[in-house]
C-alpha cells in the first residue's frame, strides 16, 4: 500500500505543470518550447499522451509568462502552441483514418484503453463534427476525438476548420486566463499566484473535470428515464 502511495506521488509531481515547466527552463529558452510543444503535441494527437497535463499546463504557462517573462514569452506560447495542438489534431485524425474501425477492436493496454475511445465516440455521435471543439476542453476526450472523426471517415475539409477554432479557442482561452489572472490579482489584490500554483492546478483540473462528470450524470439520467419508459411499456401490454 505504501509502495502504491509513493508511486502516486511520484507521477502527481512529474506531471506537475510547474515542476515540468521548471525544469524544461533549466534546459535553455529554445528547449523549453520544444518541451511544451512536445507535450501540446502528444497530448492533442496521440492516444498515448492521453495522462498528460493539457488544460493546467496552458494557464500554468501563462501564469509564469506573465510573472517571469525572461522565461516565457506570452505571444510565443501562443503561436507555437495553437500550431501544436491543430498539428497534433491532424496526425490523431489522420491515424483514425488509416486504422479505421479496427482501432474499436483493439485490445487494453497499458497505455490503450478501448473505453476512452468509446467515450470519444458518444461525444462524436451526439454532437457531430462540432465535437472537435467541444472536446478541446474535455481531458482524455480532447486526445481521441480526432482519431474518431477520423475513423468516422469525417471530410478534411470540415475536420480543419474545426481543428483550427478548436485549437484557437482552447490555447488561447487557457494561456491568456493564466496570464491576466496572474496579471488581475497582483494589482488589484496584491496576491501573486506564483506562490500559490500548486493551488491554481487543483481548481484547473477541477474545472477540467466537470464537463465529463455533467455528461456521465446527464447519461445516467437519461438510461434511466429509458429504462423506466419500456418498463412502464411493458405493465400496459
Amino acid at each position: 500500500m505504501e509502495s502504491i502511495y509513493e508511486l502516486f506521488n511520484y507521477l502527481r509531481e512529474l506531471l506537475n505543470p510547474k515542476n515540468i515547466i521548471d525544469f524544461l527552463t533549466t534546459k535553455g529558452l529554445l528547449l523549453t518550447y520544444v518541451g511544451l510543444i512536445v507535450i501540446v503535441f502528444a497530448e492533442t494527437g496521440l492516444a498515448v499522451g492521453f495522462f498528460l497535463p493539457g488544460d493546467s499546463l496552458l494557464v500554468v504557462a501563462g501564469l509564469i509568462a506573465y510573472e517571469h517573462p525572461d522565461r516565457l514569452n506570452v505571444v510565443i506560447l501562443l503561436g507555437t502552441l495553437f500550431v501544436a495542438a491543430v498539428v497534433g489534431d491532424a496526425v490523431g485524425y489522420y491515424t483514425g483514418l488509416k486504422l479505421g474501425p479496427r482501432l474499436f477492436t483493439r485490445k487494453k493496454s497499458l497505455l490503450f484503453r478501448p473505453s476512452h475511445l468509446q467515450k470519444a465516440h458518444e461525444f462524436y455521435e451526439k454532437y457531430g463534427g462540432k465535437t472537435i471543439i467541444i472536446a478541446r476542453f474535455v481531458p482524455v476526450v480532447r486526445t481521441f476525438a480526432p482519431i474518431v472523426a477520423g475513423a468516422a471517415q469525417m471530410s478534411y475539409r470540415q475536420f480543419f476548420a474545426y481543428n483550427v477554432i478548436g485549437g484557437f479557442a482552447w490555447v488561447f482561452s487557457m494561456i491568456l486566463a493564466g496570464y491576466f489572472l496572474g496579471k488581475t490579482l497582483e494589482e488589484s489584490f496584491g496576491i501573486r499566484l506564483q506562490d500559490h500554483i500548486e493551488k491554481v492546478v487543483v481548481v484547473v483540473v477541477f474545472l477540467s473535470l466537470l464537463p465529463p462528470v455533467y455528461e456521465y450524470l446527464k447519461s445516467r439520467r437519461e438510461k434511466k428515464k429509458a429504462r423506466l419508459r419500456e418498463e412502464a411499456g411493458d405493465v400496459r401490454v
